[in-house]
């Protein structure tokens, strides 16, 4: 197996792409294929400001490796929510990285914050773990940046991330995500731009690219994510792509180009208003993230305060 660049041993084959690249030429594939992103589908521009939720994981860290190497100004914010042994070793992958290669990182920490993780809102509350895991981090993803005055927001989801969303969205029809599916969503009533670079890569790539690079990240999944819907969407769409290379690709970025269209229009999109307890984006009088923590006894402005005190 030979580099289609430079014709030396290859480390890596790329089947979907009928080529394989060795270490130096599949660094430079990586750096084109997020770039290719950015300018395809306009998601910023040089000399903004980028804030990338990193979780310690292979995507979020190669990502922040690859922006920085672009010479974009893209600083960290790990969540941590106090899922045990693994928020400790995810937010010490992060903070190794940041250190590593001098770059800002935001912690916002529940433990630090209210003395408990997300667990426990999430029981306190009734509504299941992961719903509450992802309502509470978009929630402080989303007033990080705008409290901080960063112009996006950019997470790590990566082309089987994407394509299996897609999959899962389609076979409920759910219309509405279907809608906003995409690696770019423009800021809207309060809302700051959200975008995902690494779509046009895998997650074997991403994983690739840290050996490479030797960046250290941690190896297992969230330990609450076992037995989800999203994993079996993925394993579905693995199965397909063993036997025709190419199929993730063809899904997911053939819907972007042939097939988002059909779903736009129809409804209008909901309005939006200042939350009457914290402030930020909701559709009702009090957004959920405030309902929730509140039912759990805890004050939802600590987090704010916890958000303004996250030094980078």
């Amino acid at each position: 197996m030979r580099c289609l660049k430079c014709g030396s041993g290859a480390c890596i084959e790329i089947r979907r792409h009928r080529a394989a690249y060795c270490e130096e030429h599949f660094v430079e594939h990586v750096h084109k294929q997020v770039t290719r992103a950015v300018r395809k589908f306009k998601m910023f521009e040089p000399g903004e400001k980028l804030l990338l939720a990193v979780s310690g994981g292979k995507d979020s860290l190669a990502l922040w490796d690859v922006l920085l190497d672009l010479g974009y100004q893209a600083d960290g914010l790990y969540i941590d929510l106090g899922i045990g042994d693994y928020s400790a070793r995810s937010r010490e992958k992060a903070e190794n990285f940041a250190g590593a290669r001098r770059a800002a990182l935001h912690v916002v920490s529940l433990p630090e914050t209210y003395g408990v993780n997300v667990g426990y809102i999430a029981k306190k509350s009734g509504k299941p773990f992961c719903s509450t895991c992802g309502l509470v981090k978009r929630y402080i993803m989303n007033a990080a940046a705008s409290i901080k005055g960063y112009d996006a927001v950019v997470t790590g989801h990566n082309l089987d991330d994407e394509a299996g969303a897609l999959l899962g969205n389609a076979l409920s029809w759910q219309v509405g995500y279907l809608r906003r599916q995409s690696p770019n969503m423009p800021a809207s009533q309060g809302l700051v731009r959200k975008v995902k670079p690494l779509c046009r890569l895998g997650e074997r790539e991403t994983a690739a690219y840290c050996i490479i690079k030797g960046i250290n990240y941690i190896l297992e999944e969230c330990p609450m994510a076992k037995g989800a819907s999203s994993l079996a969407y993925k394993d579905v769409l693995n199965a397909l792509e063993s036997r025709a290379p190419g199929t993730k690709d063809r899904f997911y970025l053939g819907f972007l180009r042939e097939g988002r269209h059909y779903f736009q229009g129809g409804s209008e999109e909901p309005q939006l208003r200042p939350c009457s307890v914290c402030g930020q984006p909701t559709t009702a009088e009090t957004c959920s993230f405030c309902r929730q923590v509140q039912r759990a006894g805890l004050d939802p402005l600590a987090v704010l305060e916890a958000i303004k005190n996250s030094g980078a």
